[in-house]
């Protein structure tokens, strides 16, 4: 049977990753934490694919919205911080992901997205995961989907600002609507 995560603390991480400005460095959820800060930590199989870089941008493209709500966006995949730099200085118009606004995580050792569930063993890659980290490292939201499947930003802002009210939160509930 699986393990429930939701509702518990997230397993703590450190890993390498390339950064926004391009450099290399480790990030933690510890330091997130110290910084009073949301993650939203999500998993995609492998660079240079199709549906990842779709995803990846998506993400960056709106990640002012992710800012705005104290939200620290992070990107994992099991290849190399190497691999994910040599992506980011591809271009979007190539298949690359050109520019990013957060840092892409190296899982090489794949601890992380086993720890977190969405290890493909037998392939090595992890599936498209997604988790919504509160500022005292309590797991809030999981959702985990096939490889094939990109995943909608607008969904994940709506389930942080959710989250964020401490209210309870009707289906199809927007921002801006009362909570119960």
């Amino acid at each position: 049977m699986a393990e429930r995560m939701v509702a518990k603390q997230a397993p703590r991480f450190e890993m390498e990753a390339v950064l926004a400005n391009k450099e290399f460095k480790k990030i933690s959820l510890e330091a997130i934490m110290k910084e009073d800060k949301w993650t939203v930590l999500f998993f995609y199989p492998m660079d240079f694919t199709h549906v990842c870089p779709t995803e990846i941008t998506a993400l960056s493209d709106r990640y002012d919205e992710f800012e705005d709500l104290d939200a620290e966006v992070i990107g994992v995949s099991t290849d190399t911080v190497h691999t994910h730099l040599a992506w980011i200085n591809t271009p979007r118009d190539a298949n690359g992901l050109g520019d990013l606004a957060y840092p892409l995580a190296a899982d090489t050792n794949h601890k992380v997205s086993g720890e977190y569930g969405v290890l493909v063993e037998e392939e090595g890659v992890a599936l498209r995961g997604l988790f919504i980290i509160n500022p005292e490292g309590e797991l809030q939201y999981q959702v985990v989907n096939h490889n094939n499947i990109g995943r909608d930003v607008d969904e994940t802002l709506r389930v942080l600002q959710a989250l964020q009210t401490g209210g309870l939160c009707p289906a199809n509930w927007k921002p801006g609507q009362e909570t119960l």
